[in-house]
This record gives C-alpha cells, sequence and structure tokens, in this order.
C-alpha cells in the first residue's frame, strides 16, 4: 500500500483492477476500508481492504486485485463483506453509505420532442380578367313614313271640265314619292360601373399534424 495516498482526496474518483478493469466509483474510505460502487441502475457495492491499493494518480484509484477476485471476496454477498458490514465499527460506515446512496441519486433526463411550428409568407397570384359578354338588347323608337290617302271631291265651281279630247285608250301611272325614316344603328362604349378590387387578411385555423418521439425509463433486472 502506498503510504502518500491522500485517502480523502479519492472519494468519487473512478476505480480499477491491476488488469484495467472497471470497478466503479469509490464511496467513502472508512475503518480499514475502500467503499465503491458500480453500475447506474443496479448498483453494486464492494468493501476493499485499504491494503489493496496500489495507487492514486488524483483522477483513478487503481487496487491490485483482478475484476475475478473483488466479485469473490469483497462483494455484497462476500464473507469479508458481511463480517465488516456486522461490526459495531462499521454501522457509522452502512449509516453514510446509505447517505452516500442517496446523495449519489442519478437523475436519467427523459427527452421529447415538441413541434415548433413556424409561419413562412409566401406570395400566390390571382388572376383578374375581363372578357366581352354578347347579348341581345331591344328598344323601341317611333319611325315615321308617308302613306297614300285618297279623297275624292268634286271640281271647283261644280262645272265639269274636259280632261282630254277623244276617248280613254291607255292605262296611266303616276308616281309620287313617299318618305319613310330607317334606323341606323351605332354602338358606343360607356362605362357602365366600376368594380373595386381589395385585398384583406383572412385568418383560418390550420392543423398540422406531425409525429413526435420521447423517451422512456426502462429497468432490467
Amino acid at each position: 500500500m502506498n503510504s502518500n495516498i491522500n485517502w480523502n482526496d479519492m472519494i468519487k474518483k473512478e476505480a480499477e483492477g491491476i488488469n484495467g478493469e472497471d470497478f466503479g466509483e469509490v464511496q467513502d474510505v472508512t475503518n480499514g476500508f475502500v467503499l465503491v460502487q458500480r453500475g447506474i441502475i443496479n448498483k453494486e457495492k464492494f468493501l476493499i481492504p485499504q491494503e489493496l491499493t496500489e495507487s492514486y494518480d488524483g483522477d483513478t484509484v487503481r487496487f491490485g486485485i483482478s475484476e475475478d477476485e473483488m466479485l469473490k471476496k469483497y462483494g455484497e454477498g462476500s464473507k469479508a463483506f458481511t463480517k465488516t458490514t456486522n461490526t459495531e465499527s462499521t454501522s457509522s460506515l452502512e449509516t453514510e453509505t446509505a447517505q452516500d446512496a442517496i446523495r449519489d441519486e442519478m437523475t436519467v433526463p427523459l427527452t421529447e420532442e415538441k413541434l415548433d411550428v413556424s409561419k413562412d409568407v409566401y406570395e400566390d397570384q390571382a388572376t383578374i380578367s375581363k372578357e366581352p359578354v354578347t347579348e341581345t338588347k331591344t328598344i323601341e323608337i317611333p319611325m315615321t313614313h308617308e302613306e297614300i290617302s285618297i279623297e275624292k271631291r268634286s271640281p271647283p265651281g261644280g262645272e265639269r271640265q274636259v280632261a282630254s279630247e277623244g276617248p280613254i285608250k291607255s292605262r296611266e301611272e303616276i308616281s309620287i314619292p313617299l318618305k319613310k325614316e330607317k334606323a341606323e344603328v351605332s354602338k358606343t362604349p360607356y362605362v357602365k360601373e366600376e368594380v373595386v378590387i381589395n385585398k384583406k387578411p383572412v385568418t383560418e385555423t390550420k392543423k398540422v399534424t406531425e409525429q413526435v418521439t420521447s423517451e422512456r425509463l426502462a429497468v432490467e433486472d
């Protein structure tokens, strides 16, 4: 055993065997024994005599025994462990190690994904077009035309006049011009109405569905 070892400084430091085996972590040094513990969930405790300590470099405590020897001789089920823990000299050690076990409870963070939804503005296009629509319209307007009216009357003075000498031998046609109005249609564009186009924001609720992953603690005996 190295007499220059600072026993109080090795608490919470790593421990290993002669072949570099992982012995866990030093929990306490008292009454000639070094209490080491390894494992997070299934914890194992070992009481190793101080004289088996070969070296301590400030970070790691090295013992001069193998892992098999530690398991057989110095574990919780071993005679050395039982004998030591049953004496009055180690009753305080049990209390301290129990308190250390409480203090040494590890907090295992369980992570879970959460949905973070952000909004991005993009531009869409709305196309507005005007197209001609043809329909038939009827307008009533007064139209004037001349018609022939025949009126018979006696010659003025009541005297009969000779129209011509000789008998009437042929048919005679007389052309009389008649006037009438004709409709001339022209189309003139005009502003019938104005359409005002506005833009306004409309808020609606959208559902976003996505799978998230969370961690659960599983204890294996």
